[in-house]
């Protein structure tokens, strides 16, 4: 038998099957029940761990902890198998040849027959394994077989009584289902059932993952060149970048960089490639002079906010050097950056997102939004995540979980983050503290490689006792006023009103406050609004417009008189005061493509403004 050092090592659902060996003949193991566990095996002086599938590892820990002599298994659709023990025993209680190599084809009907030999056998110690029981139901097909076979095991359970098997101590044969979730068994097989122990299998935590580890690293000969400290920080950083994987996928990471030729030292790239599915990395192909010229290349589209552009630049250069939450972890697993942008309407944090997705992945449609208005109902954030197992939609996945695996180099834009509905918020924690999200389907999508960008218009109004529209800020108040209202609306929103203070302590100090367009940012937005227009109509048709600096001015005037709707409001005028008219006296005087037309003025007439052109 193991010392007590070695069964220390054992996970704790295993130890769980230990100690009720004398109590229990029927265990039910279910959720992760297709990986490998580490096992301890006794080399020499040393004690070596193995991995192996959930079967061998049983049947290796009751052989050794309890000289279990006879394992078999069972599959509803092939019938019994060999796994450990003599033939000839095996023939001896069942009367039938069962061997290691081939299956021996039952039913459940004929295989209830001898699965009841084996339990009820008294001389040999017996362990058997319904595999694949989760589908017993899509196999069996007839419900009535099925009802019975489950009746029958059932009163097998309850009518079976542990033996003196060849020890000082009593002991039952034993029938472990392995399921895929717990409710894939009649609830009535379980519940009140003194003969049946139910036992929930978890992913590995990390002393199991690093037995894994190390196990794997122990045979690489890069590895073992290595010098003590430099495999310990390997090995941790394996360990925390595999949080909640199967021991099947830490497999995989290493098979992974030894087919793709990558160092062990860059295991951390392998990891990167199997989360993400691709090798490129856009990230690393961004120029240093675009992150260095962060500020003046956002200010192109974005005007009149310094504060909140600097903000962000310097998000987007910490984002570039992989160093978000890196205070917190060496092996952080955030997003590549958290941006809230928070202000008045029309002021650019849509902008300020697209901007940001132009510069690091060479395109503003490299962003992906989703208007938060639109997930105002408690269930809603079933088309972010997808349908749950049994609902319509469910093999359709989620909007953003979709989105993110199809490209997870994006800018992830939650626009007016606040008209969600507080439970949709809730989502935001486990991509702001782990990098991910699981499916519907189950299926883990991983947000390290993405930026997150979250705008709101929280301080901006109150809502009155009656319902109606309070201003709380206005553009008479000097920017560190609006700034300090925001502030305090956004506050008292988690804190309060939602009672989630944990989603904004994850964002931190990441919010930049925009302000009102003031007007030399509103000079700069007019100028470049309007020379849009000017180049659409010298490139879609080759006409050329000649304006005199009186009229361009005149208009800015006009357009620029209420700054109360930001920039949407600037482009509104401009199309009413401008676009209109123009549209209008090109369709009278027909220019042909290479003309010039000459704008010489503008008036306003009871048919709205017109413009004076020749």
């Amino acid at each position: 038998m193991l010392n007590l050092g070695e069964t220390i090592m054992l996970q704790k659902w295993a130890k769980e099957i230990i100690r009720f060996l004398s109590v229990k003949n029927q265990f039910v193991l279910h959720g992760n029940i297709y990986d490998i566990y580490p096992f301890p095996v006794k080399d020499g002086d040393e004690i070596k761990i193995i991995t192996s599938n959930i079967k061998n590892f049983i049947t290796k820990m009751l052989k050794q902890e309890e000289e279990y002599s006879i394992f078999l298994s069972y599959e509803p659709l092939f019938g019994f198998k060999l796994l450990e023990g003599e033939q000839n025993l095996v023939k001896e209680i069942t009367g039938i040849n069962i061997n290691k190599e081939t299956y021996y084809n039952a039913s459940v009907q004929k295989g209830y027959d001898t699965i009841e030999k084996i339990i009820c056998n008294e001389k040999y110690p017996s362990a058997l394994f319904l595999d694949f029981s989760s589908r017993l139901n899509e196999v069996v097909g007839d419900s009535c077989h099925l009802n019975e076979f489950y009746y029958k095991m059932f009163r097998l359970c309850l009518n079976t009584f542990p033996n003196m098997m060849g020890s000082n101590y009593s002991r039952y044969n034993l029938v472990f289902w392995i399921l895929e979730k717990e409710n894939d068994i009649p609830s009535w097989f379980t519940i009140e059932n003194p003969k049946v122990k139910t036992i929930s299998i978890p992913k590995p935590d990390n002393e199991i993952r690093k037995q894994i580890i190390n196990s794997i690293m122990g045979e690489d000969d890069q590895f073992n060149e290595l010098d003590e400290t430099r495999q310990k920080d390997i090995i941790g950083f394996f360990v925390d970048q595999t949080s909640k994987m199967q021991g099947t996928e830490i497999i995989s990471i290493v098979s992974l960089a030894r087919r793709e030729k990558l160092p062990i030292v860059e295991i951390g790239e392998a990891i990167r490639r199997y989360k993400i599915g691709v090798i490129e990395n856009p990230w690393a192909k961004i120029e240093l002079s675009k992150i260095e010229q962060m500020e003046q290349l956002i200010e192109k589209r974005v005007k009149g906010q310094e504060k909140a552009v600097r903000k962000a630049a310097d998000i987007v250069r910490r984002s570039f050097y992989n160093l978000s939450g890196s205070q917190f972890s060496r092996y952080s697993q955030k997003p590549k950056g958290v941006l809230f942008l928070a202000g008045p309407t029309g002021v650019g944090k849509t902008e300020l997102a697209k901007t940001i997705a132009e510069v690091i992945f060479g395109s503003e449609t490299a962003y992906i939004r989703f208007d938060m208005s639109e997930f105002g109902h408690e269930h809603s954030d079933q088309r972010l995540l997808g349908a749950p197992p049994g609902y319509v939609g469910y093999d359709v996945g989620g909007e953003l979980t979709n989105s993110i695996k199809q490209n997870p180099f994006t800018v992830v834009l939650f626009d007016e983050i606040e008209k969600a509905h507080p439970k949709i918020l809730d989502i935001f924690l486990q991509i702001l503290d782990d990098g991910r999200l699981t499916s519907g389907r189950g299926e883990t999508t991983y947000f390290s490689e993405s930026l997150i960008v979250f705008t709101s218009n929280l301080g901006v109004y109150d809502i009155g006792p009656n319902g109606e529209r309070i201003q709380r800020i206005n553009t008479e108040m000097e920017y560190e006023k609006v700034e300090e209202n925001i502030l305090n609306a956004i506050e008292d929103f988690f804190k309060f009103k939602i009672s989630r203070p944990e989603i904004l302590n994850r964002i931190g100090e990441n919010i930049a406050v925009f302000d009102f367009i003031r007007p030399p940012g509103a000079e700069q937005i007019f100028k470049k609004m309007f020379e849009n227009v000017l180049f659409k109509l010298q490139d879609s048709h080759k006409i050329n417009p000649i304006i005199s600096e009186e009229t361009t001015e005149k208009i800015k005037n006009i357009v620029c008189l209420d700054l109360s709707m930001g920039g949407r409001g600037i482009g509104n005028k401009i199309e009413e005061i401008f676009i209109n008219p123009l549209s209008r006296a090109l369709i009278k005087i027909e220019p042909k493509p290479n003309d010039s037309i000459k704008i010489i003025d503008i008036v306003e007439s009871q048919n709205g403004w017109e413009l004076i052109v020749k």
